[in-house]
């Protein structure tokens, strides 16, 4: 053969390798693409159990946990095992030497921890409205998809001043319960709720997350139960997805905006371009493949691959680029070690808004755990603020025959 002829075999190979691997490469992109555009609106049949259970010392009242970004939280936490058959509550580190953490095991309130292999950290230390020391009432609010669970743990006193508390993604009513004491101890009472696809209340059709696109509107049906019950200011609490979907339904709706006069916000879902990146640089997959999935759940045609009946256009979800639309004064909490949602987008709001936004940075307090690691300065800054907007939206009392 002659040695152009072999040079040509050569370079012709040459070719049909590059183009294999770039084949190959948008095919695992697209596969990438695909997997995680449907975790991210998927609801999760049961959370996994990642933190590893060293050992269990029921004499003392220890455990040890394999050494983690979790298990070394400091504070108070609820720990479920056994796919969350089995809940304990723990206490503060006692030792970490960097490979074994023991936390003080405050109680075991079901299932056989010294059995258990795994478990999960847990903002929920209680289990439920019952354990507190106050009256509660389990509700149902009618939505359009049907009846909603929820608690309704009313002010000491009564009266017409309500938080509604929405949850987050994955998450369910309980998440709130952290919030019952210093609400109620500041004279407002507090709704618990469900909404959509979150394992309580009616599935949509789809069984598939909006983000807050979809899910506002239950958001809307809970203002309008609150309404036709009494009462007559309102603030929105959300937490994590449910920080997005309590902002959207403050945009979306008339109704909504009618009674509200406030917004608090515990490690909100703001950017949710911002939040696909962060997440899928976690999970290792290829750069920039956070904006192709925002780019995918917002087209017509990607039904058929996430599961969604209709697309959500992340873009259109962003509070920042409607900031100016916001009325109402916000207490907005984040920890700048979130792990899940990055803090970026509750500066940027915060930063929009100055007028009307308090904006609080908590430090290793992770996500969605910033009572558990410092409840006295959360508690606080929640019983103070409703204190401070109770008392700037008070009726003007007017003298009889004035």
């Amino acid at each position: 053969m002659a040695r152009g002829s072999r040079a040509t075999t050569v370079i012709g190979a040459a070719i049909g390798l590059v183009a294999a691997t770039a084949t190959g490469l948008a095919v695992v992109t697209a596969v990438l693409t695909i997997v995680f555009a449907r975790r991210v609106v998927t609801p999760e049949p049961a959370k996994r159990g990642d933190e590893r259970i060293i050992g269990v010392d029921l004499a003392s009242g220890t455990i040890g946990l394999a050494a983690s970004n979790e298990t070394r939280m400091r504070g108070t936490y609820g720990f479920w095992f056994d796919k969350d058959a089995g809940h304990a509550r723990l206490g503060d580190v006692i030792d970490d030497d960097g490979r074994v953490v023991r936390r003080r095991i405050e109680a075991v309130d079901f299932g056989r921890l010294d059995r258990a292999t795994h478990g999960r950290m847990s903002g929920w230390v209680r289990i439920g409205p019952w354990e507190f020391d106050r009256p509660y009432e389990d509700v149902i609010v009618p939505t359009a998809l049907g009846p909603a669970p929820a608690w309704l743990v009313p002010a000491e006193r009564g009266g017409d001043d309500w938080v509604i508390q929405v949850h987050g993604r994955g998450a369910k009513r309980h998440e709130g319960l952290r919030g019952i004491e210093p609400i109620t101890d500041a004279g407002w009472s507090t709704l618990l709720i469900s909404y959509r696809n979150d394992g309580e209340a009616p599935e949509s059709v789809d069984r598939r997350y909006g983000l807050g696109g979809t899910e506002w509107a239950d958001v809307e049906a809970a203002v309008r139960f609150a309404t036709d019950h009494g009462a007559r200011r309102i603030v929105l609490m959300g937490w994590s997805m449910g920080g997005s979907i309590v902002l959207q339904a403050v945009l979306r709706s008339s109704e909504v905006r009618e009674r509200l006069v406030g917004v608090i916000l515990d490690s909100p879902a703001i950017d949710w371009v911002d939040i696909l990146r962060f997440q899928g640089r976690a999970l290792g997959m290829p750069t920039g493949l956070g904006d192709v999935v925002a780019h995918v759940l917002g087209e017509p045609w990607s039904g058929g691959l996430t599961g969604l009946a209709a697309p959500v256009a992340v873009e259109d979800l962003d509070p920042v680029a409607r900031a100016d639309e916001f009325a109402v004064p916000m207490l907005l909490m984040h920890s700048v070690d979130d792990g899940f949602v990055p803090i970026d987008g509750s500066r940027r709001l915060a930063a929009a808004r100055p007028d009307l936004i308090r904006f609080e940075e908590f430090t290793d307090a992770r996500h969605t755990k910033l009572w558990n690691h410092d409840p006295e300065r959360w508690s606080g800054l929640v019983r103070g603020w409703l204190s401070e907007v109770a008392a700037a939206t008070r009726p003007i009392e007017t003298a009889p025959g004035a």
